[in-house]
C-alpha cells in the first residue's frame, strides 16, 4: 500500500516531505493497524516504532477535522513506563501536528487542532483540572496514572471515549509486578469503553514474542505481530584522550572528552552518552551545553 492509500493527503504529504521514506516497522504495521487490529510492533530502537502507532491513530483525527467531527473527547491514550519518556512524547508529537496543519492550509482545508495532554504524578492540580473541563484527544500517561485516572469518576468519563491505546516499551513491564497491574487496567479501559478499544503495543527485543503480544491482548483475542528483527549494522571505535588517563582523570584529560563529545554530536543526528552517577549526568550536561548551547 502507499501512504497515500493509507493516510489523509495532509498527513502523507508531512510524512513524504520529513522523511525519506516508511521504516519496514512502519510499512508492515500501517495496514494492520488501520485495518483496526491489535497490534505489536517489535522492531529495534530507532526503527520508528511510536510514530507507526501514533500516525495512524492521529490520521483518524485529522479527518474528523476535516469533516467538521471532531469533538473535544480522549481519543488515543499512550501509556509508557517512565515519565520522562511520557514528556518526550508530548514533545515529539508537536513537530507532525505543527507539520500536518501547515500541509492542511496549503490545501486550502480547515485547521486541525488535536490537543494533547501528559498526566503522570507530576502533574498540577490546575492544570489535571483544566484537562477535565477540555479533555485532550490524546493522553500521554504512565500505568500508574492509568490506574488512577481509571479509578476516578472524572478520569473514566474523559477515557469513556478512548478508540485506541498505545503501550509502548511493553517489554519492560510484561514479566513483572507492573505488567500485571498494567494487564488490570488495559481490561478496564478496554470495558469502560465497551470493548471498542484497539491496543498497539510497542516492544525491542523479547522472547517469546507470542507471550508479548499476548500479555497486550489477553488471551481470547487476537494479535497482529510485526516483527522486523533485532539486527542492525554497526559501526564500532573506541577513541581515547590524547592525554595519558588515570585512576582520577585530571581536567585537562575531561576538557578533551568534552570537546570529542561535542564534535560527534554535531556530526549526528542522536546520540547517547551514558555516566555512572547522576552528578556526572549533571556535570556532562553542563559542559555539553556551554558547547553546543540549547
Amino acid at each position: 500500500m502507499t501512504l497515500a492509500s493509507l493516510f489523509h493527503p495532509a498527513v502523507a504529504e508531512w510524512f513524504e516531505r520529513s522523511f525519506a521514506g516508511p521504516t519496514a516497522a512502519q510499512a508492515a504495521a500501517w495496514p494492520a493497524i488501520r485495518a483496526g487490529r491489535h497490534t505489536l510492533i517489535a522492531a529495534p530502537t530507532g526503527s520508528g516504532k511510536t510514530l507507526a502507532a501514533f500516525l495512524a491513530a492521529i490520521d483518524g483525527l485529522v479527518w474528523q477535522g476535516v469533516e467538521g467531527r471532531l469533538e473535544d473527547q480522549t481519543q488515543i491514550v499512550y501509556v509508557s513506563p517512565l515519565k520522562a519518556l511520557s514528556n518526550d512524547i508530548k514533545r515529539n508529537l508537536e513537530a507532525p501536528l505543527a507539520g500536518i496543519r501547515e500541509a492542511l492550509c496549503k490545501r486550502g482545508l480547515p485547521e486541525v487542532e488535536i490537543h494533547s495532554w501528559v498526566r503522570t504524578g507530576d502533574t498540577a492540580p490546575g492544570e489535571r483540572e483544566r484537562m477535565r473541563r477540555t479533555p485532550p484527544h490524546i493522553v500521554v500517561t504512565t500505568p500508574e496514572s492509568l490506574y488512577i485516572l481509571l479509578g476516578s469518576e472524572s478520569g473514566r468519563k474523559m477515557l469513556a471515549t478512548t478508540r485506541t491505546v498505545i503501550v509502548d516499551e511493553i517489554h519492560a513491564v510484561a514479566p513483572n509486578k507492573r505488567g500485571s497491574h498494567l494487564a488490570i487496567s488495559l481490561e478496564r479501559l478496554a470495558a469502560l469503553c465497551a470493548g471498542n478499544l484497539q491496543r498497539i503495543g510497542l516492544s525491542a527485543t523479547q522472547k517469546p514474542i507470542e507471550a508479548v503480544a499476548q500479555f497486550l491482548v489477553g488471551p481470547e483475542a487476537e494479535c497482529r505481530i510485526i516483527d522486523t528483527g533485532h539486527r542492525r549494522a554497526r559501526d564500532l571505535a573506541l577513541k581515547v584522550p590524547s592525554s595519558p588517563l588515570e585512576a582520577v582523570m585530571s581536567g585537562e584529560v575531561w576538557q578533551q572528552v568534552y570537546d570529542r563529545l561535542t564534535e560527534l554530536i554535531e556530526a549526528h543526528r542522536t546520540t547517547l552518552v551514558f555516566v555512572n552517577t547522576r552528578r556526572l549526568a549533571e556535570r556532562v550536561t553542563r559542559q555539553l551545553s556551554e558547547r553546543l548551547g540549547a
